[in-house]
């Protein structure tokens, strides 16, 4: 099986514009699928871009199958950061003869490019999609921590799971209710509660999932930093945005996101170690004004390689001599709780213990955390992280 099979290759005359690139734009950069199908082994890209050309399952959103090349277009035209890119496009992967296939498409070329330690940026289609992505990690071995940027719960509280049509309102629920189960958590930034049901909001108190409104990370989008560092994999709905910002779809609404609080996001999501797949899905050409979407996609992927490109590779604890290590005890029992802090990045780590009949081969569970977290514990108070944390080890 090769990649190519999957993948058709970019029209780059289409969305070249007449001027050409100057030298230190991405479209000289980025190594595109034209003719040959780029050589992933030889000379291996950090990460690879992906369209994906379908939408028969984007509820009243039909049209952002055509999504991929506009971004391009915008995208191609930015200039290169601080640092050399290695990235290569891969062109797009078509629809299906069904949905189904469409899936498993996406679902191999993504856990290849992981396998290769290449990190894919899926753009195009309906969030649906965002189950394809989840599937990629099927035969990896390690748990996945998901975090969904949406304005709703895109999960169906009235069906059953024999009866549940992957759908961009319904994914969650085929993602959950998988088997086998290798999901650790799920994490939502910018819910909307007048979007959500209290059913929906129950499921997500009950599995110890972490959902955050955006009235609680407005204006504060820093907040978001330590959710996104947990992340395995990342899917984006465009509609999470304020439709003034970002008006390319058809379920957009007035309150959402800034256009500059996607962008913050993106660049924490690549300054990410642990993320291996980012995925940006429901942008509809159809709605766009004046390209104005496609330039503000095109500017959080730009966000996204300038974290990629400054990571700072501190992920606890090797060397220790690099990292601060504070203990705290609570008010009411004996217990400790330790913190990890970098000296690189001034980031903070919270060591949650496994249960005794937890992990065999690692004592304690390294969870993100906030120097508000530590604040709250040195009051000798139990953060929330923690004892969510805890219960999903159990």
């Amino acid at each position: 099986m090769s990649l190519v099979d999957f993948l058709s290759p970019i029209d780059l005359e289409k969305i070249t514009p007449k001027r050409g690139y100057y030298t230190s734009h991405l479209g000289v950069k980025i190594d595109c699928y034209t003719d040959t199908f780029p050589d992933l082994d030889e000379d291996k890209p950090d990460i690879a871009i992906i369209g994906v050309m379908e939408d028969r399952n984007a509820v009243n959103n039909s049209g952002c199958a055509l999504a991929p090349d506009y971004i391009r277009e915008r995208l191609f035209e930015l200039n290169e950061g601080a640092y050399t890119t290695k990235i290569v496009d891969l062109g797009n992967i078509r629809q299906g003869a069904s949905i189904t296939d469409t899936y498993i498409a996406l679902k191999t070329v993504i856990n290849e490019l992981i396998k290769k330690d290449i990190l894919p940026i899926i753009i195009g289609g309906g969030q649906d999609l965002t189950f394809a992505q989840y599937l990629a990690y099927e035969d990896l071995e390690q748990k996945v921590d998901v975090v969904v940027v949406d304005s709703k719960f895109d999960l169906n509280d009235d069906s059953y799971y024999e009866n549940i049509e992957t759908t961009s309102e319904s994914y969650l629920n085929r993602i959950f209710l998988h088997e086998p189960n290798y999901l650790f958590n799920y994490s939502n930034l910018g819910y909307q509660t007048y979007f959500a049901s209290q059913d929906s909001l129950r499921v997500m108190d009950k599995l110890y999932f972490d959902v955050h409104r955006l009235g609680e990370l407005s204006g504060q989008i820093q907040m978001v930093e330590p959710i996104i560092r947990n992340a395995t994999m990342v899917s984006f709905d465009i509609s999470a945005i304020r439709s003034s910002d970002a008006v390319a779809n058809a379920n957009t609404t007035p309150n959402g996101f800034f256009g500059h609080e996607a962008c913050a996001i993106c660049r924490y999501a690549g300054f990410n170690d642990k993320l291996t797949s980012i995925g940006f899905y429901e942008f509809n050409p159809a709605y766009d004004n004046n390209g104005q979407t496609a330039i503000l996609l095109a500017q959080m992927i730009w966000y996204f390689i300038d974290g990629f490109y400054n990571r700072k590779k501190d992920f606890p604890l090797q060397p220790r001599s690099q990292y601060l290590i504070y203990k705290t005890s609570l008010k009411h029992n004996d217990h400790e709780l330790v913190f990890v802090k970098s000296k690189k990045s001034d980031r903070w780590w919270m060591q949650v213990p496994y249960p005794t009949n937890g992990s065999k081969n690692e004592r304690s569970h390294l969870v993100p955390c906030r120097y508000e977290d530590y604040n709250i514990a040195v009051s000798g108070e139990m953060p929330d992280l923690w004892w969510r944390t805890y219960q999903k080890l159990t």
